[in-house]
């Protein structure tokens, strides 16, 4: 096996996704511990050819003094030493790549039930998720626990990568028997776009290329569907509209979201004062932040939140020069054509489907500290750029995924305390109000985080307002 070239033409000196030249997809792998899923990260990695030379030349020369005749490709994103001494992931691990279609953001999870909430972390900003699943063992509980974390965060693509299939000689018959089990499983969740694939990480199989030791699999390789899936920059509007209006199709996306308005929290108010500053700007007023939703366009009517005020788009600034429109992802400063008190935290909205700004919601929280989270307990509530204190009321469930069936809709049970990794269903009495809108609808402007009040770190990471996965209990839904 020879090395990879040192860098692809789409990645920067520093190693960073030029995403002007191609269009840009965040996505992260999950799976129980051993299934693979930095082996199968490293072979992206090398058959894409972006791995620089003398990385892989260390990578080489380890696995040779490990006494492996092959190279062990999981090294290349086992970063910490704990990790690589112990073979195992702890720490979400985030690496950059590129081929000619689409450059790459990906997060390699950990797999230990103990790191869930850093599974939590890295499946939040994704496009799609990479499971994997050791083909001798098939589906099991942390498979199960990956695909609700999948169905809670929402992730619009689901890639099944059944690996190790050379343990098992190529046989179509146990990848046929889990493919069915998935999608099962899958369709209790709600999860709509489900795709698996046979894979052998070790040995490249379906990898990036297609295999010919699966004859029987005429599907796209794992590489092939992570070129081809909508991202934000191309998709996640049609799909969230899509989704939205029960379409699960996504070749029906498009019509949904011409529905769709659009979002942008302000993250700074732009207001130069400085005698420096040229006349020109000296009145300017600008409200700057990332489109979160839609697209946005001079003249446009606004609704802001949580004063609720209208006015209108005067005009939409950019670095480089104003625009007619914004569109998603893109960073913008908004200029309104009336004075509006507005602050960092308040939401920019169109008026067509404005949300309206509410001191109380429920929500799913994934508990990420070892400190248990107690009905009554005080809390900051992160959504956006804004941070407002808040109050747990009550804890009305936590999600059991190890119930006979393996389904989600009976496994709501009373609780008291959420304990490091469980997932809840929690209601938060805010002490102001909040934009917070259903995560299903509007996945940007539905997240938020728990904070300590004491030393602010991140206790929580919560969907706003999300139904249970795989029930139909509307009392999740409405605030």
């Amino acid at each position: 096996m020879s090395a990879a070239p040192q860098t692809t033409d789409a990645l920067d000196s520093a190693g960073v996704p030029d995403t002007t030249r191609t269009s840009l997809l965040r996505f992260a792998t999950a799976g129980s511990v051993d299934d693979g899923k930095s082996t199968l990260v490293g072979r992206l990695l090398h058959d894409t050819k972006s791995i620089l030379a003398d990385a892989y030349e260390a990578v080489e020369r380890v696995s040779k003094e490990r006494g492996s005749e092959e190279v062990d490709l999981a090294l290349l994103t086992d970063g910490l030493r704990a990790e690589r001494e112990q073979g195992i992931t702890i720490d979400v691990a985030y690496r950059y790549f590129s081929t000619p279609r689409r450059t790459f953001i990906l997060a390699d999870c950990p797999g230990h039930v103990q790191y869930t909430r850093n599974t939590v972390t890295g499946a939040s900003t994704a496009d799609a998720l990479v499971v994997l699943i050791d083909a001798r063992y098939g589906v099991v509980e942390q498979t199960k626990r990956h695909l609700a974390v999948a169905a809670l965060l929402r992730v619009p693509h689901v890639i099944i990568a059944v690996n190790k299939i050379d343990l098992l000689d190529y046989a179509s018959g146990p990848f046929r028997s889990i493919s069915q089990h998935v999608q099962t499983h899958a369709e209790s969740l709600g999860l709509p776009n489900v795709i698996c694939v046979p894979v052998s990480a070790l040995n490249g199989d379906n990898v990036a290329e297609r295999s010919d030791n699966t004859p029987w699999y005429e599907g796209p390789t794992v590489l092939e569907i992570l070129e081809t899936v909508p991202s934000i920059d191309q998709g996640a509007d049609a799909f969230a509209a899509a989704h939205r209006h029960g379409v699960t199709h996504p070749g029906r996306a498009d019509a949904a979201a011409e529905e769709i308005g659009w979002r942008l929290p302000v993250q700074l108010v732009l207001r130069p004062q400085d005698a420096a500053v040229s006349e020109e700007y000296r009145e300017y007023r600008g409200y700057a932040g990332q489109v979160a939703e839609g697209t946005i366009r001079v003249g446009d009517e606004v609704v802001v939140q949580p004063s609720g005020k209208r006015t209108t788009v005067a005009g939409i600034d950019t670095a480089t020069g104003p625009l007619d429109e914004a569109h998603t992802g893109q960073s913008v400063a908004v200029r309104l054509a009336d004075e509006v008190d507005i602050a960092r935290g308040d939401l920019l909205s169109s008026a067509s489907d404005a949300t309206e700004s509410t001191k109380t919601f429920h929500a799913h929280v994934a508990w990420l500290t070892d400190r248990p989270l107690r009905v009554r307990d005080r809390v900051l509530v992160q959504h956006g750029s804004a941070v407002v204190q808040a109050m747990v009321t009550t804890i009305d469930g936590i999600l059991d995924i190890s119930l006979p069936g393996g389904t989600l809709d009976s496994s709501i049970a009373k609780g008291h305390e959420l304990q490091l990794n469980d997932i809840g269903v929690v209601s938060l009495q805010l002490a102001q109000p909040l934009a917070v809108e259903d995560y299903g609808n509007h996945r940007r402007t539905g997240a938020f985080c728990l904070l300590d009040p004491q030393d602010g770190n991140t206790l929580a990471a919560g969907t706003a307002r999300a139904q249970v996965p795989g029930t139909a209990d509307e009392s999740y839904i409405s605030i």
